[in-house]
């Protein structure tokens, strides 16, 4: 049986973005998702502890957003994708 492969395509803009060194993952505000649910998913996958995931989302709530972690553009664009799939409004900047 085939495999399936998905092809992502990306603007200039995306990739000119891709060589800066660091970029940050921003969790935004929504009107959809408890606080139990973003600590939850702070916890379980950017391996925060329970305090430092409820000030994020204290932050987030209060502020509208919230950047959560730094790296390369392809690991930020990982744990966006893992984290909109969870139902978070996340980004890479």
């Amino acid at each position: 049986m085939p495999t399936e492969v998905q092809e992502q395509t990306f603007t200039f803009e995306e990739l000119m973005a891709g060589l800066k060194e660091m970029h940050r993952l921003i969790l935004w505000n929504d009107d959809h998702n408890t606080f139990e649910h973003v600590i939850h998913c702070m916890m379980k996958y950017l391996d925060y502890s329970e305090p430092q995931a409820e000030k994020i989302a204290w932050k987030v709530h209060n502020e509208g957003k919230c950047a959560v972690l730094e790296g390369s553009f392809t690991e930020m664009e990982v744990y966006r994708k893992i984290l909109q799939q969870e139902g978070l409004t996340v980004s890479v900047d």
